[in-house]
């Protein structure tokens, strides 16, 4: 466990195994190269007229994400230092905090067998402060918990983290710091989840890992009070959730609806969360190919998300009402499998024609949504892991949001304040003939019109919000890293939404 700390002091002298600077792009026609960014002065300070030079010696020009190690030999206290790339600053001469922790991200990679690290990235601000902290916890994290105990010679966190910014003793940049520590912590707790591989985090098991989790946070003097409910097949089955009974009734492993209550005193708005926990997903009887099964284990992510988004929400202590929904099965195969041309009969009563049961995400989050529309909040936001044709629209990187104008450009707002990337998109008219296409059904769950599917799933989804402001955020790109690590993000889950699920819950709430 790495200890962090937030210090105004000299990087030149500080006694840490590693410092952190960035450096920007000069741009055209600047003279020497690359530029030391701010809080890095004193660095090059040290260094003096050879500091641009010894970068350029190294083919060092600044661009994002690159990085060089360079021994000090005592011209600095510290034996290393780590120069780390920004980019280009903007036009108004300032940094923007989300290549700033991005650039964060990419140091706590790079300074692995350090015990001690101190950051002099730009963080004069509060925002760069949670940048820069929110971006070196989530940068180096692990997932280590099938592997066997590290050997002494791997790299390891570093012990000691110290931030160091010019304002660390001003009341906001304090508040900042310890705030991204938190949610942070968070984040890393939704990798984990999704990152557990899927036999070992069934719908029950992971309907008991949320209950630990809430209890866990409810723990303690001045802990938030949280409520939580799990409801098992039987109680799904008398309340009529016949999406989230239809995808799991193939598994042994029978489905869950997990709820989670935060209802502080004076909360003046009421959101409600509402996601995916497909805790694996063979694609059912219209069964996926063998190399598309690789990475299902991550599409219980929204899921993952909107609880620990709530949780966040709670110790962070914000006067905003909360209820969250997980709804949880594992898509197999069985005899006791839905088959296409079942008919589903909803919670609330909707029938929904099965004609692809390889699109599930949808059954189980209408079950939810209906009964999220039944505690009456001011908005709903659903996350899921849910079409392969957002990924196909806006890469691998990027999420789609979906859904009532105003909530949309707020979710876009907040995501911006998060740093994460998200991009509005529209549900066309055209798509409410082809959800009610049916035949035999009140909706269509599936058309197989190779076009607009994303945008048919949410036009689908919106049929269970009961006309409440609403805005359905499709991750399946972003939910899930199976790439090489960028910036902050790494390898495996990347715990995308729950910063901006927080973000969104501190502008509802004033």
């Amino acid at each position: 466990m790495s200890t962090y700390t937030l210090r105004n002091a000299s990087p030149a002298k500080t006694r840490c195994d590693a410092v952190v600077v960035g450096v920007v792009q000069g741009g055209k026609g600047a003279k020497g190269g690359p530029l030391v960014a701010l809080g890095g002065e004193e660095v090059a300070h040290a260094y003096g007229r050879t500091f641009r030079p010894l970068l350029a010696s190294l083919g060092f020009t600044g661009k994002v994400g690159e990085v060089a190690k360079i021994p000090t030999a005592k011209q600095l206290t510290s034996p290393l230092l780590v120069v780390i790339g920004l980019g280009k600053v903007g036009e108004d001469g300032v940094l923007d905090p989300r290549v700033v922790r991005r650039a964060a991200g990419v140091a706590a990679r790079s300074v692995s067998n350090a015990a001690s690290v101190a950051l002099a990235l730009p963080a004069d601000t509060p925002e760069l402060v949670r940048a820069v902290t929110e971006g070196f916890v989530l940068g180096g994290y692990t997932y280590t918990a099938y592997k066997k105990k590290a050997d002494d010679d791997k790299p390891r966190s570093p012990g000691e983290v110290v931030v160091l910014s010019p304002s660390a003793r001003k009341k906001e940049h304090v508040q900042a710091f310890e705030d991204a520590q938190l949610v942070a912590e968070h984040v890393a707790t939704t990798r984990d989840w999704v990152n557990t591989p899927p036999g070992d985090l069934t719908p029950p098991s992971f309907a008991a890992a949320v209950e630990a989790a809430v209890k866990d946070a409810s723990k303690g003097r001045g802990a938030p009070k949280l409520t939580v409910t799990v409801r098992d097949e039987r109680a799904l089955a008398e309340l009529g959730c016949g999406g989230i009974l239809g995808v799991g009734g193939g598994s042994a492993a029978p489905p869950r609806l997990v709820e989670i209550g935060y209802a502080p005193r004076g909360a003046k708005t009421h959101l409600a969360l509402v996601g995916k926990g497909i805790t694996f997903d063979s694609g059912g009887l219209t069964i996926k190919p063998a190399a598309s099964m690789n990475d299902m284990k991550s599409d219980m992510a929204g899921a993952a998300a909107v609880v620990q988004a709530t949780l966040a929400i709670a110790r962070l202590g914000l006067p905003i009402r909360v209820t969250a929904f997980a709804p949880m099965a594992e898509n197999m195969v069985s005899g006791d499998s839905m088959r296409p041309g079942d008919v589903l009969t909803m919670y609330g009563g909707t029938t929904v024609e099965v004609t692809n049961t390889d699109a599930e995400g949808r059954l189980v989050l209408g079950d939810a949504l209906v009964m999220a529309t039944e505690r009456q909040p001011d908005v709903i936001l659903d996350v899921a892991t849910l079409t392969g044709h957002m990924v196909v629209a806006l890469g691998d990187k990027v999420a789609g949001v979906m859904g009532s104008q105003d909530v949309v450009d707020a979710v876009l707002a907040a995501a911006g304040t998060a740093g994460e990337e998200q991009w509005p998109m529209p549900i066309p008219e055209a798509m409410d003939e082809r959800i009610h296409s049916s035949r035999v059904a009140d909706l269509a769950q599936h058309d197989w019109v190779r076009w607009g599917g994303g945008l048919f799933a949410a036009a689908f989804l919106r049929e269970f919000t009961g006309g409440l402001p609403w805005a359905h955020l499709d991750i399946a790109g972003p939910g899930y890293n199976s790439g090489g690590p960028y910036g902050h993000v790494t390898s495996g889950g990347t715990g995308f939404a729950v910063t901006t699920l927080v973000d969104y819950a501190r502008a509802l709430a004033g």
